[in-house]
């Protein structure tokens, strides 16, 4: 067993960590507080070819293997979980699909695009009545000729409003049930789609999570994903690799919390010495950086076996459930650990908080992901 990095992965994760702790930690704390949507930020990461990581070389991407990406998507988070979530949901949920299940006509369309930054990716799957039962799907897609024509709303699809390709999830036929959903490629600018407002969330506050309205929206047939009723295997095949990279957002969240509690620790001076003195706060950094390197290994190995080719929906399933309540807990300690400064926003804890919060709700909710573990070990 090999518990190293290789040469390519130590320069990406070196390279990501530069650019997030220069580039993004110092503006993180303002862009949540204004809500700013950190386009700045988003052109330089595709300049650097990281809005294209998993993406193969002929299609524009990097080509970098799903350990590398995970890798990323961790320092990106540990700067910023508003930056992290965007990387992620672009790459796993607005890219992946198209590069698994596309034709080579699409691919070689809308990939570069994206792979380069020219435009962001998003993932329509959630509806208001339609969340974990992603099976309840309500938005319809009707075969008109050489088009599809949309009807229905989505809502909490992060990127949605500033997406310049989503994949949309539709029923084209409600008699066969999930056999009858399928997914489509909408352009951002298909005639009849209409982003709604954005949501005035808890945390990940420069991350924008938007309702999307289909009212007669018609895109070209051609733009159907695969095979019509298709849409919703491909649904549970992209929710899996996305859940290795929120996995990888919650450890660099939590790492986060770390960092400024070691830091914290060895400045605050309470009874005569600094707190990390006290066996209490060792305790708990203890406990923080145990459970935090577990989640870590628990993301690469998922990683590791998607890039093999290997079953990893179990492993993934693991790795996001553990990972994301780890960040929970680490977050949550921190905030002890700083004490009433803690609570304040002069310090980036409560931050790291608010932001991980989500990472138990998004890409399937933490009792999902016990279902789909004992669903595995069931058979």
């Amino acid at each position: 067993m090999d518990f190293e990095l290789n040469d390519e992965q130590r320069l990406i994760r070196d390279m990501v960590r530069d650019f997030a702790q220069n580039e993004i930690a110092p503006i993180a704390a303002e862009m949540d507080k204004t809500e700013t949507f950190p386009w700045p930020v988003i052109r330089k990461m595709g300049g650097l070819g990281l809005l294209g990581l998993p993406i193969p070389e002929k299609y524009g991407g990097a080509g970098a293997d799903t350990v590398s990406y995970a890798v990323a998507v961790e320092e990106v988070s540990r700067a910023s979980g508003s930056v992290g979530i965007t990387l992620a949901a672009h790459c796993s949920l607005g890219s992946m699909p198209i590069y698994l299940f596309g034709t080579e006509e699409q691919k070689h369309k809308y990939l570069p695009g994206l792979a380069s930054g020219q435009m962001l990716g998003a993932f329509g799957l959630t509806e208001p009545g339609a969340g974990s039962d992603a099976g309840a799907t309500r938005t319809t897609a009707v075969r008109d000729g050489d088009s599809w024509v949309l009807n229905g709303q989505k809502t909490f699809i992060t990127n949605g409003c500033v997406a310049g390709t989503l994949v949309v999830s539709a029923v084209t036929d409600r008699a066969k049930g999930t056999r009858g959903i399928s997914s489509f490629i909408v352009p951002g600018d298909a005639p009849g789609f209409q982003p709604g407002r954005n949501e005035d969330k808890l945390g990940l506050r420069a991350s924008l999570t938007s309702q999307l309205f289909f009212n007669d929206c018609r895109i070209p047939a051609e733009n159907l994903l695969g095979q019509e009723g298709d849409g919703f295997k491909q649904m549970l095949i992209t929710l899996d690799g996305g859940r290795i990279s929120i996995g990888a957002m919650a450890v660099g969240l939590a790492q986060a919390a770390l960092d400024a509690s070691l830091k914290y620790a060895k400045e605050r001076v309470q009874f005569g010495q600094p707190i990390a003195n006290f066996q209490a706060i060792q305790w708990m950094l203890a406990d923080m950086a145990t459970e935090i390197d577990c989640a870590r290994l628990m993301v690469y190995r998922a990683a590791w076996l998607k890039d093999r080719g290997r079953r990893f929906t179990r492993e993934a399933a693991m790795a996001k459930l553990f990972a994301s309540e780890v960040a929970d807990r680490a977050c949550n300690k921190a905030i002890q650990i700083h004490g009433g400064y803690g609570y304040t926003r002069d310090y980036p804890v409560e931050r790291y908080w608010r932001d991980a919060r989500l990472c138990e709700i998004g890409e399937g909710t933490s009792e999902i992901q016990r279902l789909v573990i004992a669903r595995q070990l069931l058979g």
